[in-house]
């Protein structure tokens, strides 16, 4: 088939919103010291590294999921203290869970509100997944902007709730990219509004780990708030698993659109290993809070820095031109993410992922040389 045969087949069958959307980059990372992702920069102690290797290659790899999985999500349930009548499910990763989600709540337009398709609201800067998942599976999206500090213009959520009224409203808790967690009393009003409009709250914990408050616990006493988290930040990025919580009927429900067999035996035994060595990966993430007050404290002292509060393992900076100190970070060895061009509360934005001692002083020096 010719090229131009191929084009017109793909403008007659692709969805024309698919063909005009710009795939998830993912920045190339060979060669440079890698903060633009917000991985845990430690990997396993040799001694657990070989013992994860032996373990793993005893996995029946020809049988399909099933036992495994379920000992995951029990192991999950104790790990994370789940609430008397909650329940967990898995996902490979957060970002199929927040699709199954979109997938539940993909209401026929007459059985939605005001008639129109169901609809998936989230402040801005926030995750770009929440947008992305309610536009490809047909939704409506709103975004409401936080306020210029950051944080969750309250009259302008209550307003949007009760206009929208909204399947699925997201708190990123703490927020990505900004990395602050939000005022618990503006959210509580939140809570209660979407909770009398018959939708659902997602509290989105994926930096939990680094976080000084979480809704695990508090979800029990409002059946409609929900507690998505990964395992990528605990540091198993590579594995690919997350986890939703909620009162156990809403997860009976939601588990019915998750696909048969979505996590494999290598990943949720890979879960199962990390899980049962929990206190390294505890005193992995102590280090990186450390480190991240450490870097806090340099970042204040830099002229023509200003870094945001943190309770992740990432700090937005606005440095003015964000492009121009990018590329002089990235020529010298270090890559962070720009995300300058994400919002406009984001102009002159760089987000830097939390690292090492050693990463974080080379990336501190790049940074002061390229300002």
């Amino acid at each position: 088939m010719s090229t131009p045969d191929l084009a017109a087949r793909l403008r007659r069958t692709i969805r024309q919103d698919v063909q005009s959307m710009q795939a998830y980059a993912i920045q190339p990372s060979a060669g440079l010291v890698k903060l633009d992702a917000m991985e845990n920069p430690y990997r396993l102690p040799p001694a657990l590294q070989r013992e994860l290797g032996e373990r793993l290659a005893r996995v029946a790899i020809n049988r399909y999921p099933g036992e495994c999985t379920a000992r995951v999500t029990a192991a999950l349930t104790q790990f994370a203290q789940l609430p008397a009548g909650c329940k967990t499910m898995i996902g490979n990763g957060s970002d199929e869970l927040i699709d199954l989600l979109a997938v539940a709540c993909d209401l026929p337009p007459g059985q939605a509100a005001h008639g129109a398709a169901a609809t998936i609201l989230a402040p801005l800067p926030g995750f770009v997944m929440y947008e992305l998942s309610a536009r490809l599976r047909g939704l409506s999206f709103v975004g409401v902007p936080l306020t210029s500090g950051f944080g969750l213009d309250l009259p302008a959520m209550l307003a949007a709730i009760e206009r929208h009224r909204p399947a699925l409203t997201y708190i990123a808790y703490p927020n990505n990219p900004t990395a602050n967690l939000f005022d618990d009393a503006a959210i509580e009003r939140i809570v209660a509004a979407v909770g009398a409009q018959h939708g659902f709250v997602v509290f989105d914990e994926a930096y939990q780990p680094f976080a000084a408050r979480s809704w695990m616990q508090r979800m029990a006493a409002h059946p409609h708030v929900l507690v998505l988290r990964t395992l990528s930040k605990f540091g198993l990025a590579g594995v690919r698993l997350g986890y939703l919580s909620a009162a156990a009927a809403l997860i009976d429900e939601i588990d019915k659109v998750r696909p048969p067999y979505n996590v494999s035996v290598l990943n949720a035994e890979a879960a199962l290993f990390a899980l049962e060595h929990a206190d390294e990966y505890a005193r992995q993430a102590a280090l990186i809070r450390s480190e991240r007050e450490r870097v806090q404290r340099a970042l204040a002292a830099l002229a023509g820095v200003q870094p945001f509060e943190s309770e992740a393992n990432m700090i937005l900076v606005r440095v003015g031109d964000a492009k121009r100190v990018f590329e002089g970070m990235k020529a010298r060895g270090v890559l962070v993410k720009n995300v300058a061009a994400m919002h406009p509360l984001l102009a002159g934005c760089l987000r830097l992922t939390v690292g090492t001692p050693e990463e974080n002083a080379q990336m501190l020096a790049a940074l002061k040389e390229s300002l």
